[in-house]
C-alpha cells in the first residue's frame, strides 16, 4: 500500500478499514513510502510509525472490515491544521513573551509566555467536534 497525488489539490493514501460504528468508519493507514523524501515528515504524525488510524466520519457508502480503500485529503487541511497546531500556538507564546516582558521579570515573562498554552490547547480540546467537521476527510472503494 502505497499514497499518491491525484491532482494537485489533494492526496490520497491507500489503507484498510479497521472497525465500523455507527456513523463512523477507522481506516489503518499503512507507512507512506514517499515520507523518507518528504520535507515535512518531522512536523507529520503519519511518518513516525509503522501504521496510523484515521477515523472518518459520516461516510457516505456502506464497508466491510478489511475491505481496501482510498482516503482523500485536501491539501488546504493539512496547512490550517499546521497553523492551528503550530503556527498559531507560536504566535501566541511570541505575543505573550513580547507583552509580559514590558511589565515582568524575563524570567516570569518567559513562564507566562509557556503558560498561555494550557488554555489554548484546553480550549482546542472542547473544540474538537467543531474541527472534526471542519477537516473532513473522505472515504473510497477501490
Amino acid at each position: 500500500m502505497g499514497s499518491h497525488i491525484s491532482d494537485k489539490n489533494t492526496f490520497v493514501h491507500s489503507g484498510i478499514i479497521s472497525k465500523i460504528a455507527s456513523n463512523s468508519v477507522v481506516v489503518s493507514l499503512e507507512q507512506n513510502v514517499h515520507c523518507a523524501s518528504c520535507r515535512a515528515k518531522a512536523a507529520c504524525g503519519i511518518s513516525e510509525s509503522n501504521t496510523k488510524e484515521i477515523e472518518i466520519t459520516n461516510p457516505t457508502d456502506s464497508f466491510k472490515i478489511n475491505e481496501n480503500v482510498n482516503v482523500v485529503l485536501k491539501k488546504t487541511m493539512g496547512l490550517k491544521a499546521v497553523f492551528w497546531a503550530y503556527i498559531f500556538p507560536f504566535i501566541l507564546m511570541f505575543c505573550t513573551l513580547l507583552i509580559t516582558s514590558t511589565f515582568l521579570e524575563e524570567w516570569v515573562a518567559g513562564l507566562w509566555s509557556i503558560f498561555i498554552l494550557i488554555p489554548y490547547y484546553t480550549i482546542l480540546y472542547f473544540l474538537k467536534n467543531t474541527f472534526k467537521s471542519a477537516f473532513k476527510m473522505t472515504i473510497l472503494k477501490t
